[in-house]
């Protein structure tokens, strides 16, 4: 797959994280990067001035380090609000604003914002004017299908979007209504691409290389986001990248590897976020990690009760070992028989 350009940014593979709040944090973005995606997007991070100090937005917000270009998604459904909190960060070292009119959660869209947006076509247009207007780097937009099956207005916001200047369009393939059940609609995401001449972004259900390289010719779309099948599994934008690149499928990685990579994440989250708030968001990571390994359940019962960091991770390296030992136990029995 071709390069992907953002303003004066390039996306060398077109392949994007998703931008996914209690996820992307700072530790899981630089990971993604290491493991082959293209551009990384932080959490969502509210437009409202009164939140900006509080500890979980300050967590959420751009730090030393994060892989460039940063993009910072922004959320709220007020213009004004939504062009400072474009331009704070900004200030703070961000240099793409994503805007997001995606999110489908009742929090977000009770407060007027996410993809309950997209009900009022008049108030999108205020808003992308507002942001693009008030800041000097690429504004993209996150939106999905429309509100309801009997709503699907994508193809209009995506062209109000390019009017404002809008960079680059990313389009989840579900409406609001659908929140994450059903299949993703690639066939709305591909009427989008054809209205629009600025680059577009798949997103939905791409859950493998095999199924990248689908999405990508039914859209048409120039880029893929990639969410919650990178939850646990970080390295699916290497795999993705070399199939698309090559027409190759890569190996799954080994024990050692996932074993090695997982520490690797424990120990970025306990330094990120210190060690009683790491202990207890490593929790829900390292269950995305062993989900499909022998054991896992009981396993995760156990390592939920542990509070502390050293002891997450000697248990996470006496599950693996008992791994490596059945494994050698099957091939020891193999060669007797």
């Amino acid at each position: 797959m071709s390069a992907v350009r953002i303003g004066p940014y390039t996306v060398p593979n077109g392949l994007v994280l998703a931008p996914m709040a209690g996820v992307t944090d700072q530790p899981f973005r630089q990971l993604c990067r290491r493991m082959g995606a293209g551009l990384v997007v932080s959490e969502m991070v509210s437009s409202d001035p009164a939140l900006w100090n509080s500890r979980k937005s300050s967590l959420r917000r751009i730090h030393e380090g994060d892989p460039e270009p940063r993009s910072v998604q922004i959320a709220g459904g007020d213009p004004q609000m939504l062009a400072d909190a474009a331009r704070a960060n900004v200030a703070a070292g961000a240099q793409i604003i994503d805007i997001n009119m995606g999110c489908p959660a009742k929090k977000v869209c009770n407060k007027a914002a996410g993809s309950a947006l997209l009900k009022d076509q008049a108030l999108v247009a205020d808003i992308l004017d507002a942001v693009v207007a008030a800041v000097s780097v690429p504004v993209t937009l996150k939106i999905r299908t429309g509100w309801d099956r009997d709503n699907r207005n994508g193809t209009t916001i995506a062209r109000i979007a390019e009017q404002a200047g809008i960079s680059a369009l990313a389009v989840h393939g579900r409406t609001r209504a659908d929140l994450y059940t059903g299949d993703a609609e690639y066939d709305t995401i591909a009427a989008i691409k054809q209205a629009v001449s600025i680059p577009v972004f798949a997103n939905g259900d791409i859950t493998s290389p095999h199924k990248a390289r689908h999405v990508l010719n039914v859209t048409g779309a120039d880029g893929l986001l990639i969410g919650r099948a990178a939850q646990g599994r970080p390295w699916i934008f290497r795999e993705v990248e070399h199939y698309l690149r090559t027409g190759e499928t890569l190996p799954a990685p080994g024990l050692e590897e996932v074993e090695r990579i997982l520490l690797e994440h424990l120990a970025a989250l306990h330094a990120f976020y210190g060690d009683v708030m790491g202990v207890r968001i490593a929790r829900k990571h390292v269950g995305w990690y062993l989900a499909t390994l022998p054991g896992a359940r009981d396993f995760r019962a156990r390592f939920n009760q542990l509070t502390d960091k050293h002891a997450q991770c000697a248990n996470v390296r006496e599950f693996f070992g008992e791994r490596y030992e059945s494994l050698e136990k099957g091939d020891e029995e193999e060669v007797a028989a």
